[in-house]
């Protein structure tokens, strides 16, 4: 006879009542349907009311009026032997072990059974990695004081020969804007926090599909998200630590690109474009590539592999785009205002900041810089570029990252 929730209860993918766990146990099965589920369920409640009045009333306990069966068809009732009695409707007296765990949950007995266990083990591992995660995060966050700055294209002020540093026009009108402090992620969120992230929220991981899983997918690189996952993830991030995180604004991300507003043209820690020193160079970009056993186009390595800016930031013009807040507009530096902005009320297009550099050739080239902007629907259709047709196979956020910012006029602190 089995004792009152003495059997090992199964791992299960998808909740059902303890005492139903139990019972699967004893007779060796895997799975039950919605029917059956529901009918355990209204036995559980008959079973603990019986057992209020009267351990033995749960004799009389009709399955199949219960809808209820231990045995595979309704004509079969399973005793405590395993074995399958024709035409006994009530549940015999010597099996009452078997529905002992009935009464315990009906009861609310104490004791937790080993699903209970698994569960909070489990629990216990996703606090302790997302813990993890907010302490990373805080050290992470790099205070940087506000200021005013001109925004755009600086040529007409730095340049030599006092021209624009590129051809592009939506960097053009160099305006004054005046921001309030703040702090911003020292690296790109990885694929590692981002796991973190899903697995806490009960959301699919992030960059599954083959490709990017087996080729692209290294914990410490750059996750690929779109915008609304960036962002979600930013927000999450700063619920948990009771913090106004966000997307940077597209004004925050430059400033803090060029150093407090500065005339950087890049995002290093001198302000130049210095392959294999401070970007990728491609040789060595292959080498990592191979010894990682990563693709050498991929839009981002393991981050961190070069010096930051003088501000404490990493990978601000490489391993891929990042997203901002702001609606993309090519004309909208003719409107902008001066305080905090945060781009056109809508659009269509997200604006998209660094780059999703291979090397440091691509840089020389004029891409990447401070002030370049570039833009992305933030759910891009699944668009093969070739056949112009939808191929849900493909991955269009893999070179799509973020940075997340703390909008307080003060540092944070790690504990």
């Amino acid at each position: 006879m089995i004792g009152p929730c003495s059997a090992t209860t199964p791992a299960a993918s998808s909740p059902m009542p303890r005492a139903l766990a139990v019972v699967l146990e004893h007779r060796g099965e895997q799975r039950l349907d919605e029917a059956k589920v529901l009918a355990f369920q209204r036995l559980t409640a008959k079973a603990g009311e019986l057992a209020s009045e009267s351990p033995h009333k749960i004799r009389d306990i009709d399955l199949r009026e219960e809808g209820m069966n231990s045995c595979t068809t309704p004509r079969y009732v399973r005793d405590n032997k395993g074995s399958c009695e024709r035409g006994k409707r009530r549940l015999p007296g010597i099996a009452l072990g078997t529905i002992a765990c009935l009464i315990a949950v009906a009861c609310q007995a104490d004791t937790p059974d080993e699903s209970t266990k698994i569960s909070s083990n489990s629990a216990n591992g996703t606090e302790a990695k997302v813990r993890a995660l907010l302490d990373k995060t805080l050290k992470n966050l790099r205070f940087i004081e506000g200021g005013s700055f001109m925004m755009g294209d600086f040529g007409p002020l730095h340049s030599p020969d006092k021209l624009p540093y590129s051809s592009a026009t939506d960097n053009k009108f160099l305006h004054k804007v005046t921001l309030d402090s703040f702090s911003m992620s020292a690296y790109k969120t990885t694929y590692a926090d981002h796991d973190v992230y899903s697995e806490a929220t009960g959301r699919p991981k992030v960059g599954m599909d083959d490709l990017t899983r087996k080729k692209l997918r290294h914990p410490e690189s750059a996750a690929g998200l779109k915008w609304q996952e960036a962002r979600d993830y930013c927000q999450w991030l700063g619920k948990q630590l009771n913090l106004p995180m966000d997307l940077p604004s597209e004004a925050q991300w430059e400033y803090a690109a060029r150093n407090r507003g500065q005339f950087f043209v890049f995002a290093t820690d001198n302000g130049k474009s210095e392959p294999g020193r401070n970007v990728w160079e491609y040789e060595q970009r292959q080498r990592y590539a191979d010894e990682h056993s990563l693709h050498p186009l991929a839009p981002s390595l393991p981050l961190g592999q070069f010096p930051p800016t003088p501000l404490g930031l990493h990978d601000m013009m490489t391993d891929g785009f990042e997203w901002v807040l702001d609606w993309y507009d090519p004309n909208y530096y003719k409107s902008s205002p001066e305080y905090n902005p945060s781009g056109p009320a809508k659009g269509k297009e997200k604006v998209l900041r660094s780059f999703q550099s291979q090397d440091g050739s691509s840089l020389s080239w004029g891409d990447g810089m401070t002030f370049t902007r570039n833009h992305r629907h933030p759910d891009p259709p699944k668009l093969n570029i070739f056949t112009r047709k939808i191929d849900p196979d493909l991955n269009m956020t893999t070179g799509t990252a973020a940075r997340c910012v703390v909008n307080r006029a003060a540092p944070t602190s790690a504990p």
